[in-house]
């Protein structure tokens, strides 16, 4: 996929304030600091379209960009940051949870793991939510140029051993790399696929 367009489209303190125009949406998330900002900004080859920080926690609104004119790409806040207040925490995880189940655009959510550390729970779990209110889900590693290739094998083997004792048939799992572009063409290219797909469901007369 090539982008021609990424343009910021606004940021929503609440699901009813979200974008009403009813094309794909993809939503990233993840736990504070994973770098989501870093790699929305690498996947458009935008340096600052996402606002990125050194300090955890900082995205608190439901943040949309439209990419090339026929989808969404949504950056949600980051989750299981301890030093934000539990009220806070609370927060963000009620705006998750509707956002998930009243978006009736969205079509898969990307779930970014920090390839540098073993399985999180809180990540396992939140996965384990996405399966049981069936929401479709892929799982992007995230800086995988700040390991080595050993750890990252290693940490890729536990999480998928995690997930296989919940999962009969895993996720897609992407390796990306903010720094280096890895993942990037990946990334694009199963979303470029999924919208084909949906304009093609859209485009067959219902039986």
């Amino acid at each position: 996929m090539k982008i021609i367009s990424a343009q910021f489209i606004s940021s929503s303190p609440h699901v009813a304030q979200c974008p009403q125009e009813q094309i794909p949406e993809y939503a990233f998330i993840g736990r504070s600091n994973v770098g989501k900002s870093s790699l929305i900004n690498m996947l458009v080859e935008r340096k600052k379209l996402a606002k990125t920080s050194g300090t955890p926690g900082k995205t608190r609104l439901i943040n949309h960009f439209k990419i090339n004119g026929t989808w969404f790409l949504a950056d949600l806040p980051g989750y299981g940051y301890a030093r934000v207040s539990k009220k806070e925490r609370d927060s963000f995880a009620r705006i998750i949870g509707q956002y998930a189940t009243h978006r009736t655009n969205l079509v898969c959510f990307f779930m970014l793991v920090d390839a540098r550390i073993p399985p999180q729970q809180i990540d396992l779990d939140f996965m384990e939510w996405l399966g049981d209110s069936n929401l479709p889900f892929v799982i992007v590693l995230t800086k995988v140029d700040k390991i080595s290739q050993k750890e990252r094998s290693k940490n890729l083997k536990l999480l998928k051993d995690a997930l296989s004792e919940a999962w009969e048939e895993l996720p897609l799992i992407f390796e990306s790399s903010a720094v280096k572009g890895t993942g990037r063409e990946e990334i694009l290219g199963f979303i470029d696929r999924t919208n084909a797909q949906l304009r093609q469901e859209q485009a067959s007369p219902s039986i």
